[in-house]
């Protein structure tokens, strides 16, 4: 109900078995909050605070557990000061966001794809769209609405460096064409 997750493996799938349980954080980490434990300095959180404002497209890459998700948190904690509509795209609930116009779209496994999702958002007049995490052939769709006229996205990707993360981008919209286009792709992304 609080939004955990349990992931369990038994044998003969596991030679024992396993579990990991992923608990919610009880409140948003902010980029004041990175800056008072040592995690970033000053100048920057001041530089992705200036991207949000600015309206920068902003993708958010690491390994798993690595605090993607915490600090795209942190990020809409700043988009929240902004009088905008934000559209919040995941399949699974994890973003927290304080706007006061803010809908939350989650997929449906069979039904609704993420995909789906990013195509329809465009018609819920959205001034931002936050994809929790890009994961497939919905990355072109997220590219082309980041660069038409839906600037100040932020989205979440596996991927060990800001190099790396652009490649990835451009493996998941494989899913979609043969040939990415590379240009939309550095036209769309503004930070990693």
């Amino acid at each position: 109900p609080s939004g955990e997750r349990f992931e369990g493996l038994l044998p003969p799938v596991a030679l024992a078995p396993c579990f990991a349980i992923r608990k919610p954080a009880s409140r948003v980490y902010t980029l004041a909050d990175y800056v008072a434990d040592g995690i970033m300095m000053p100048v920057q959180a001041e530089a992705l605070k200036k991207a949000v404002r600015d309206r920068r497209n902003i993708l958010v890459a690491g390994g798993t557990s690595s605090g993607k998700t915490t600090l795209a948190n942190a990020l809409l904690a700043q988009v929240a000061e902004c009088d905008e509509r934000v559209i919040l795209i995941e399949d699974t609930r994890e973003l927290q966001c304080a706007a006061k116009d803010c809908v939350a779209l989650r997929t449906r496994r069979g039904s609704v794809t993420l995909a789906d999702l990013v195509r329809s958002t465009l018609r819920l007049r959205p001034d931002r769209i936050i994809v929790g995490e890009v994961r497939g052939a919905e990355a072109l769709d997220m590219l082309k609405a980041w660069n038409t006229g839906h600037p100040g996205g932020i989205a979440t990707v596996h991927a060990n460096s800001a190099r790396s993360a652009l490649y990835r981008v451009e493996q998941l919209a494989q899913e979609a064409v043969v040939t990415v286009p590379r240009r939309l792709i550095a036209e769309a992304i503004d930070l990693i």
